[in-house]
């Protein structure tokens, strides 16, 4: 079998442990795309058997959350699980807040929270910051296509919908827009709705998937969360590739689905009308 799991992962168990569980009831080899953390629920693409092999042509797809912000207050990792390190902010009003998203959107550089598996001279940051280890690290360039505040859901707490691609730190925009504000910020609930092509709407919660006789029918298959074009190879085309030996294709360079006599083989790479496979797929 190889596809994609749209797992709605509940808050309170790791990623690690969802995929431990797939594998386990498939009997195959998987992996996840795009970890959540322990506290974040939501989409958790789950690879069976080579489909894995596709993560690197996904993890850049535009991703949604909706996640609570609480004002006036800040922890050491930046969430609600952390321990409290400031107190006593101001509490802005939906106005304020939405006059500064702006600043969050677009290509902007952002400082990833200690408490992340951002590598540190070979240790990640989470081991050093619970080792009291001081350490600062160094901003990276995010994508944020769209922050929206949906309202207010406490006396200091704000829902967002956040659209942006992978890599960014929801912890750090909770931290910098309050900053902003002249005030302290935490993330305090986190749901990923959209990863790529899967969405909540097409999950399935792990329970569910665990107790099902027929678990076909929550694997969506390699190619079906795949956009490039098609090419198709006959017998004697399919042979020659598998032999390395490239001919021409009258096609635009660029990426592909790459299919033999109706079987998908995974994705190719045509440079120079030369075709080559850059992700192996088939069973």
């Amino acid at each position: 079998m190889i596809g994609f799991v749209n797992v709605n992962k509940e808050s309170g168990v790791g990623s690690t442990y969802v995929v431990n569980k797939i594998k386990k009831k498939l009997g195959q080899k998987c992996g996840h795309m795009g970890t959540l953390d322990p506290m974040a629920s939501g989409v958790l693409p789950v690879g069976v058997g080579k489909a894995s092999r596709l993560f690197d042509f996904l993890l850049d797809k535009r991703k949604t959350y909706v996640a609570n912000f609480e004002f006036g207050r800040l922890t050491d990792t930046l969430d609600g699980l952390g321990k409290t390190v400031a107190t006593g902010g101001r509490i802005p009003s939906i106005d304020e807040i939405t006059r500064v998203l702006g600043r969050f959107c677009g290509e902007i550089e952002q400082v990833p929270p200690n408490f992340s598996a951002k590598n540190v001279n070979g240790r990640r940051g989470y081991e050093l910051a619970r080792a009291g280890v001081e350490f600062t690290l160094p901003p990276k360039k995010v994508v944020v296509e769209g922050i929206t505040c949906l309202g207010r859901t406490g006396e200091s707490t704000f829902s967002f919908r956040i659209d942006c691609r992978g890599g960014t730190y929801i912890r750090s925009l909770a931290r910098d827009i309050a900053a902003s504000l002249g005030t302290f910020g935490t993330m305090t609930a986190l749901e990923r709705t959209a990863s790529g092509v899967f969405n909540i709407e097409n999950s399935v919660s792990l329970g569910e998937f665990l107790a099902s006789d027929d678990v076909a029918r929550y694997v969506t298959p390699a190619d079906g969360v795949l956009s490039f074009p098609r090419i198709e190879l006959d017998g004697i085309r399919a042979e020659k590739l598998l032999n390395g030996v490239y001919e021409k294709f009258s096609v635009d360079d660029g990426l592909y689905r790459v299919y033999a006599e109706g079987v998908f083989w995974g994705v190719g790479s045509v440079q120079n009308g030369i075709l080559k496979m850059k992700a192996y797929c088939r069973e």
